[in-house]
């Protein structure tokens, strides 16, 4: 069965998404099904629903991987791949999408004021406050896992992170960036420590809460599960 743009669309106005709103998407290619037009088709359904007064952040992280023996040894905002799955990797290389310059987890924007979302990603917290999810969920952003569950999700670490829980280092490691002038810096990044966190390994609780509270809408896009919520809703049922 292939899934076409329409199809797309037509299930993401069935969850919910509107013209105007900030979302943040996780996404898996692969559990939607066979899409004409692959990932680019997701993007331009997603842009297109929100539309340019909307703004759509992904995850566009590398965890690490240019710094291990067979990396560059630096992270490069327009070169460096993504390992969080073929949509945001297609997402942060197209024209007006803009990519932060955390070393291990920059995240990408477009739409309203995306340079705002990434500007600053490096000079705090990696999850905080005031990094591109802080700031999505303080201007009442939502989020939709789509073929994903809250298992992989950034906002439960946004949860961690404002509690400032103690398995986290929150700038504690330092890698090369190289910026588009060239040079090459070292920005700070988070680091795991040995305890375990409360939320890391927790989504099958987070997800029984949510559904518990009524705080989240699930439906299909192709054959994939989607579920869409506010991320303050999330942060409100993980640490009340």
């Amino acid at each position: 069965m292939t899934i076409h743009p329409e199809d797309i669309r037509e299930g993401l106005i069935a969850l919910g998404v509107r013209s105007g709103m900030r979302i943040i998407v996780h996404s898996s290619l692969k559990s939607i099904g066979w899409v004409e037009g692959g990932a680019h088709t997701v993007i331009q359904a997603l842009t297109n629903t929100i539309g340019s007064e909307g703004t759509l952040l992904m995850p566009s992280f590398n965890h690490g991987a240019p710094f291990r023996e067979d990396g560059p040894g630096f992270y490069d905002p327009r070169e460096t791949p993504t390992t969080n799955g073929r949509i945001p990797d297609t997402f942060w290389r197209m024209p007006g999408v803009y990519r932060s310059l955390n070393p291990t987890h920059p995240f990408a924007a477009w739409g309203c004021n995306a340079p705002r979302y990434v500007r600053g990603h490096h000079q705090t917290l990696t999850m905080g406050e005031d990094s591109p999810l802080g700031l999505l969920a303080r201007e009442g952003g939502y989020q939709l896992n789509l073929g994903t569950t809250h298992a992989t999700s950034t906002a439960k670490h946004l949860a961690e992170t404002m509690r400032r829980v103690p398995c986290l280092g929150y700038r504690t490691e330092a890698y090369p960036v190289r910026l588009p002038d060239g040079r090459i810096v070292k920005h700070r990044t988070w680091g795991w420590r040995e305890r375990s966190c409360p939320l890391t390994e927790s989504g099958a609780f987070i997800e029984a809460e949510m559904e518990r509270l009524g705080l989240q809408k699930k439906g299909r896009i192709g054959a994939a599960n989607a579920t869409f919520f506010r991320i303050n809703d999330l942060l409100h049922a993980v640490w009340r």
